[in-house]
C-alpha cells in the first residue's frame, strides 16, 4: 500500500509499505521505528494509505490515527519472518545516508556472523504499526469518468456515516 505521513511541519511524504494485516484494529504494516515514516509517526500520529488495483479500476483509500504495536505482535511477525529478512533489518540504518553498497553489505556479513548459532530476535528499533481508519474511501472507476466513491467515515457517537462523493 501506498502510506503517505506528514512531519510535524505538514511537509507530506508518500511510500510504499507491505500490508501485513487487516483486522478490527486497523491495518498493520512494520518497519524500522528510527526512520523517517517513524519520526513523521512520532512527532503527527496520522496516516493516509491507498491500496490501488489498476486493472480492476479500483482503489480504497484510508485515514487514521497511528499507534504502535504491541512488542508482543511485533515479536511474533518478527519471527515469521525468513532468516535474510531478519538480517537485514539488522544491517539497515533506514533511510540514512551510507557511503556505497558495500557498507551494507559488511553489516549483512557481521549480523549474520552474530546470529550465526542462535536465534536472531527482533532489534528494539523495529516493529509494528496500526493504522486505526476514520475514514474509508471505495473508488470504482468507470468509463465515462463519473467514477463511484463512496466513503465511510467515523461520526462522534454514530458509529460510520455512508456518503457517496461526486467523482
Amino acid at each position: 500500500m501506498t502510506l503517505a505521513t506528514c512531519t510535524a511541519e505538514g511537509k507530506p511524504s508518500a511510500r510504499i509499505v507491505l500490508l501485513k494485516e487487516l483486522n478490527k484494529e486497523g491495518l498493520v504494516f512494520f518497519t524500522n521505528y528510527q526512520g523517517h515514516k517513524a519520526k513523521d509517526i512520532l512527532s503527527n500520529p496520522y496516516a493516509a494509505a491507498i491500496l490501488f488495483w489498476a486493472d480492476l479500476e479500483r482503489q480504497v483509500r484510508v485515514e487514521g490515527q497511528v499507534k504502535k504495536a504491541t512488542a508482543e505482535r511485533s515479536d511474533s511477525y518478527f519471527k515469521s519472518r525468513p532468516q535474510l529478512s531478519k538480517l537485514g533489518t539488522w544491517a539497515s540504518p533506514q533511510s540514512s545516508v551510507i557511503p556505497n553498497r558495500k557498507y551494507l553489505e559488511q553489516l549483512m556479513t557481521m549480523f549474520n556472523e552474530k546470529f550465526k548459532d542462535k536465534e536472531t530476535e527482533r532489534p528494539a528499533n523495529w516493529g509494528g504499526y496500526i493504522i486505526k481508519p476514520t475514514l474509508v474511501e471505495f473508488w470504482q472507476g468507470r468509463e465515462s469518468r463519473l467514477h463511484d466513491r463512496i466513503q465511510y467515515r467515523l461520526g462522534n457517537s454514530d458509529g460510520w456515516i455512508i456518503e457517496r462523493l461526486a467523482p
